[in-house]
């Protein structure tokens, strides 16, 4: 028995085809760029701390 058509379904239209390398380019954007802004917020949190535990007291004069 042979079978007729191809196996492999239809070939994806250039809509399709455009979506789906814009979604996949999308993913490593989003995941990347929410590591960034986490290491950006943590660097500025620390260094606010630092600098306040480095601030001479009004005490201390």
């Amino acid at each position: 028995m042979e079978q007729s058509g191809s196996t492999m379904g239809e070939e994806p239209t250039w809509g399709e085809l455009l979506l789906a390398f814009l979604v996949m380019g999308a993913i490593p954007v989003v995941v990347g760029g929410a590591i960034i802004f986490s290491l950006v917020g943590l660097v500025l949190w620390v260094r606010a701390l630092l600098r306040r535990r480095n601030r001479p007291s009004a005490d201390s004069g």
